[in-house]
């Protein structure tokens, strides 16, 4: 299998969950990846003797990338080591939820400077390298942009706000073969979700109750959309957002 032969890959927020599974999917498919990672170097590091155990060829690379001099570092290094781009994956983002009453300017930030300006950030550095030849850009949104849950005003907003950058750049990208989707997941099992409590809690279980195909989803089921999309085979799709959610978030 070779869908993404000699393509190079940059996927944030790839230490683990959706993010290190859509870096060994790719890896597996031929391409080349940076696993970007904030803080935890342990996990990202083990993510990379992964792809590389079964042939592959990835590499680490630490930053923030609500950060400016992290983000444009993150992309010299990856020039450094494999001397182009094809591909970014913004899948870096936090999901705390919160009742109204503890919302901060603090916390608004916060989500929105790693959701939102994360994505920004990473995506005007990709451009600059995708030159003239192009590349794909695939956003990691969530079903609640469209669907919000309580609790997740904050969150919510930020992915809404990263599916509109998916629209409007893809207009803004016409003419230059850089095509840009976002995925929209449901409820997936992640070290995330484990770590908040939401695996085996009563909000899973109703999670599960209203998604038609009857389980939970894994990050396999998104990072194999993701391999999709970096694919030739989406050649002529740009602008769009998919939700992969079982049918959670169905008419």
């Amino acid at each position: 299998m070779s869908k993404l032969k000699n393509k190079i890959a940059i996927v944030t927020g790839a230490s683990k969950g959706i993010g290190a599974s859509i870096a060994k999917y790719f890896a597996t498919e031929g391409a080349k990846v940076v696993v970007n990672y904030s803080s935890n170097k342990e996990d990202a590091e083990k993510v990379v003797q992964s792809i590389t155990d079964n042939g592959g060829t990835a590499i680490a690379i630490q930053g923030d990338v609500s950060k400016v001099s992290d983000v444009i570092r993150i992309f010299e290094e990856t020039k450094n080591a494999f001397g182009t781009l094809d591909i970014l994956v913004n899948n870096a983002g936090i999901y705390p939820a919160a009742l109204i009453q503890d919302v901060t300017e603090e916390s608004f930030h916060k989500l929105f400077n790693v959701n939102v300006l994360g994505s920004l950030l990473t995506i005007k550095e990709a451009v600059k390298q995708f030159g003239n030849v192009g590349g794909v850009i695939i956003n990691i949104s969530s079903g609640v942009s469209t669907t919000p849950l309580a609790m997740m005003s904050e969150y919510s907003a930020t992915k809404a706000a990263l599916d509109a950058i998916t629209v409007s750049l893809s207009k803004e990208f016409s003419g230059r073969n850089i095509r840009i989707n976002s995925i929209l997941p449901g409820g997936v099992e992640t070290e995330g979700t484990r770590t908040a409590g939401i695996t085996g809690s009563d909000l899973e279980k109703t999670i599960i109750e209203k998604t038609p195909l009857g389980r939970i989803g894994h990050p396999d089921d998104i990072a194999k959309v993701a391999v999709f999309l970096a694919s030739d085979d989406s050649g002529w799709i740009t602008g769009e957002k998919i939700t992969v959610a079982g049918g959670l978030y169905g008419l």
